[in-house]
């Protein structure tokens, strides 16, 4: 039978016993029982909700606990229709509730990529990864999703110096380096808003892809937009939870932009063309992410992303020193960090 505290950390708060509730009724059963799936960076939480059958064998799905106002479940349920319906593998919804902020959803498992991505195994989940995704980008169409546009970019990638550089730095830029940072960001902006637009899943990584039958599946889609086709890739391939040599992520980024455009997607006809495209798509999420981590810590004292800052740090000054363009952003990068850049392929 359900108890209404039957979840495995412990926790005992009204939101658990609303969603429990809501289980009951929405399943109309009682003899279930929750465990803790996962919590992400957002309000958001979810719950396994274990069912047993007649048989004795066990199923189960997913409920999703996002609290009003804080989170918005609309988007989640609208967006999983969209890529459902372009053939990505995503949740289905079984259940809602947009009011009181609860999802039930089927279970796509709990292997994720992350776990079991190694140099034997890398090649074909990332194959997969990337005809999922090219999937997605041949079902885009205009209007549909919000557009990635001028205004996004810039405030995405404004949290660095808000967060990174004011906070977590302690640092208070001069007005020359303010003025280096701001022709950054119009330099990225410009080569980003001239690429071709597609659906973009915006968090298309190997915490958020799941090891699966049909594979792979597709989690946390739901800030979804309609922008730049290198977006994902670069989350993909330049995960901030895990890392490649360059040879290779350049190996996978040939094996992708051959596909797409073997699909006609809006690709440069020439890959050094497409591989700038990615890597000047890339200094901008690594900006953003450097961000988006600082703050997790600050404002809302989620301190394990903090590990993973080095390696986006790395990706954003190997960019930084290629492309001259971007090599006013380096020397900030230097006054900031102490470090020196790195070496690498130059294009």
């Amino acid at each position: 039978m359900y108890r209404k505290m039957d979840v495995d950390n412990g926790q005992q708060d009204i939101r658990q016993q609303k969603l429990g509730e809501w289980l009951v009724a929405t399943l109309q059963r009682t003899d279930f029982r929750l465990t803790t799936a996962s919590a992400d960076a957002s309000f958001r939480r979810y719950f396994r909700v274990h069912l047993i059958a007649e048989n004795g064998d066990e199923e189960t799905l997913i409920a999703m606990d996002a609290p009003p106002p804080q989170e918005n479940c609309e988007p989640f349920v609208r967006v999983a229709k969209l890529f459902s319906e372009a053939g990505m593998h995503v949740p289905s919804v079984i259940g809602q509730d947009l009011t009181q902020g609860f999802l039930l959803l089927s279970d796509l498992g709990d292997v994720t990529y992350l776990s079991k991505l190694n140099q034997e195994t890398a090649s074909a989940l990332y194959h997969d990864a990337n005809m999922a995704l090219i999937k997605l980008q041949l079902a885009s169409q205009p209007n549909v999703l919000p557009d990635y546009d001028s205004a996004l970019l810039t405030r995405e990638m404004q949290l660095f110096p808000d967060w990174y550089i004011n906070k977590h730095l302690n640092l208070t830029l001069n007005e020359k380096q303010k003025t280096a940072l701001q022709q950054t960001f119009e330099v990225l902006n410009n080569n980003i808003l001239a690429q071709g637009k597609v659906y973009v899943h915006r968090d298309y990584h190997a915490r958020n892809l799941m090891v699966c039958d049909d594979n792979p599946g597709v989690l946390d889609f739901q800030d979804a937009v309609y922008g730049p086709i290198t977006y994902d890739l670069v989350s993909l391939l330049k995960d901030a939870y895990i890392s490649w040599e360059e040879e290779q992520i350049i190996d996978w980024c040939v094996r992708y932009w051959q596909a797409a455009r073997k699909a006609e997607l809006p690709v440069p006809d020439d890959f050094s063309e497409f591989y700038r495209d990615f890597e000047y798509m890339g200094a901008q999420r690594h900006i953003k992410v450097l961000g988006i981590f600082a703050r997790l810590y600050h404002r809302d004292g989620k301190d394990g992303y903090l590990k993973d800052m080095p390696l986006v740090m790395a990706y954003l000054r190997k960019v930084c020193e290629r492309y001259i363009e971007l090599k006013p952003m380096l020397r900030l990068l230097d006054s900031l960090e102490g470090t020196q850049p790195q070496v690498g392929y130059t294009f």
